[in-house]
């Protein structure tokens, strides 16, 4: 069953706003996950919220997620940047 698109809006009620942001960084914490399991992949999500003083972060266990950070950060900044999209 096909979808319709999702309109790419500032969402006006606050309330319906923070339920949104819930649901889709829910969704993208699930996707980082299935991605990591299926495909073999190491893989880090950091999400940052306007209402939560600390950031969501997958995988859950600190040394994990530091691990994978590490690993970025020692590529050279020519490697990092290869496929990276920006969506602004």
């Amino acid at each position: 069953m096909a979808r319709k698109k999702v309109k790419l809006a500032w969402i006006v009620n606050d309330s319906a706003r923070r339920a949104t942001f819930k649901k889709r960084k829910k969704g993208l914490m699930k996707k980082v996950s299935e991605l990591s399991t299926l495909c073999g992949v190491e893989a880090c999500a950091i999400i940052y919220g306007p209402e939560d003083p600390q950031p969501d972060v997958w995988p859950s266990t600190p040394s994990e997620a530091h691990r994978v950070l590490t690993r970025f950060n020692s590529m050279p900044e020519m490697e990092q940047s290869k496929k990276m999209m920006n969506q602004e």
